[in-house]
């Protein structure tokens, strides 16, 4: 018989085959901590990487090193299943490009705190699985045309805390940038113009972050500051201290600040036929107008600076809207951004509603959104009150019909094939005639053996004229006030 031994090194072998794993992708550098799938390099004072690390890591930090440059090949192998790279305070200064393609189901990617100036095209080429991306506390001056191409599915940007002067518009408008970029940290940089036009259109998307900036107290910017606050723009409100302009204080004069209304805010809705001309006056403003007058309409913002005569939206010098040729989808809220130099009441509206068509359907329309749960509530509670009501009267029906039986020869009644109850007074009082309209009572009547003779003609087993029914819900409370007068009604 043949002897089969136990090889410890071919089973460990076969098993890291198995889990698809390289038996030497497995073992851990001396200088790093493994744990499953986590592997952390940090704090060891790492000029380069280790060339061994594992492949099979899901979360990678190796921050707190000396690290200085990433190169094309700072790693030797794709690391495919990693999610999470850690590169933070290291001293990186450049990132060469296409670094990041060998980490091409990266999630979250930690750059912080490092020594980065510039953005170069395509440096984040690859990441196209990258939902967020940490680049604050770096010295970030200029960011090149392209630097984000290929990071669709870019959520979260942070860049405080660098020495950009302009705002990155590439990351809106360039083809390949993000599609869905939600929040957007510029804090603590040297922006001191911001695009307010643009801004607006952007910041019904997502959060945009612009505290500790040393921006220009000019009409436009107050205009943007007071319409966020209004709307109480979270980016705004939880760093109220941090922006200037604040506390109502600004260029007040240079605003036209005398074309101002101290009239209250109200919302107005305005109404005109498809192919028809509209003017929306802005709501809170003279007929002098003043500088900078922004209208955020529901597909674009516009301005009096940047019209053009042709144009379907105009934006007159006194801040007045000009919808020629309105179409259906031209209905909606429409909000005027206008600096007035005041501090506005939650009951205010710097909004108006304009409806293109009949006003009664496109308030139908408009609202049966908002509406529906009401006119849903409604309807239910409708049938639920419907079948309450079928409830009853069929237990009126049941319980409240006496039953007509033959009466036997000793004078008894017969049975009956089903229970009923009779309503009436005490017994001597039927037979005397008398009736009172107090002291009623319940009699259940039980089945007898025999059976009725259903086919015969009803007779009245006692007399039940002028008897109120009571109620049958409620304990000692009447709920039908109907006096009945013969035994039809109660059947």
């Amino acid at each position: 018989m043949r002897r089969i031994y136990w090889n410890p090194s071919a089973a460990a072998l076969l098993l890291c085959l198995c889990l698809g794993v390289p038996p030497s992708a497995a073992t851990c550098p001396s200088c790093c901590l493994c744990a499953s799938d986590i592997i952390s390099c940090s704090g060891r004072n790492l000029s380069t990487l280790p060339s061994d690390l594992p492949g099979y890591a899901t979360r990678l930090d190796l921050s707190h090193n000396a690290l200085t440059v990433l190169p094309v090949d700072w790693i030797s192998r794709p690391f495919d299943r990693l999610a999470t790279l850690i590169l933070s305070r290291n001293s990186i200064s450049r990132i060469e490009e296409d670094a990041f393609t060998v980490t091409p189901h990266l999630l979250h990617l930690d750059l912080s705190s490092n020594r980065l100036t510039t953005l170069n095209t395509s440096i984040f080429a690859g990441l196209e699985e990258l939902k967020e991306l940490l680049l604050f506390g770096n010295q970030i001056v200029h960011v090149n045309s392209g630097a984000f191409s290929g990071l669709y599915s870019l959520q979260r940007l942070y860049l405080s805390g660098n020495r950009l002067t302009a705002f990155p518009l590439g990351l809106y408008w360039e083809p390949g940038g993000p599609r869905n970029l939600t929040f957007l940290d510029l804090s603590n940089n040297g922006l001191s113009e911001v695009p307010v036009q643009i801004l607006l259109s952007l910041t019904r998307h997502g959060g945009i972050y612009l505290q500790e900036n040393p921006l220009v107290c000019d009409c436009a910017s107050l205009a943007l500051l007071e319409y966020w606050t209004w709307k109480q723009y979270r980016p705004l409100v939880d760093f109220r201290d941090e922006y200037p302009c604040r506390d109502g204080s600004g260029p007040v004069s240079e605003c036209s600040q005398e074309a101002v209304s101290d009239m209250p805010l109200e919302a107005q809705t305005y109404q005109v036929e498809p192919g028809k001309g509209l003017r929306v006056p802005c709501p809170g403003l003279s007929s002098q107008g003043q500088e900078a007058v922004y209208w955020v309409t529901p597909g674009a913002v516009v301005n009096s600076s940047t019209n053009d005569s042709s144009a379907h939206l105009i934006v007159s010098p006194n801040g007045t809207l000009e919808i020629q040729g309105a179409l259906i989808e031209d209905s909606g809220t429409y909000g005027c951004v206008a600096a007035r130099g005041r501090r506005y009441d939650p009951n205010e509206s710097l909004e108006v509603n304009v409806v293109v068509g009949n006003l009664s359907t496109s308030s139908a329309s408009g609202s049966g959104r908002g509406a529906g749960g009401a006119e849903h509530f409604n309807t239910a509670f409708t049938t639920l009150a419907s079948c309450v009501i079928s409830i009853i009267l069929v237990l009126l029906y049941l319980y409240l019909t006496p039953c007509r039986c033959r009466e036997n020869r000793a004078g008894g009644s017969r049975g009956c094939g089903g229970r009923a109850f009779t309503l009436c007074s005490d017994p001597r009082e039927v037979e005397s005639g008398q009736r009172r309209s107090n002291g009623k009572r319940v009699a259940f009547l039980e089945p007898q053996a025999e059976d009725c003779d259903i086919g015969g003609p009803k007779s009245p087993a006692m007399n039940l004229g002028h008897v109120t029914t009571e109620g049958i819900l409620k304990n000692g409370s009447r709920t039908v006030g109907q006096i009945l007068t013969d035994t039809a009604q109660i059947a």
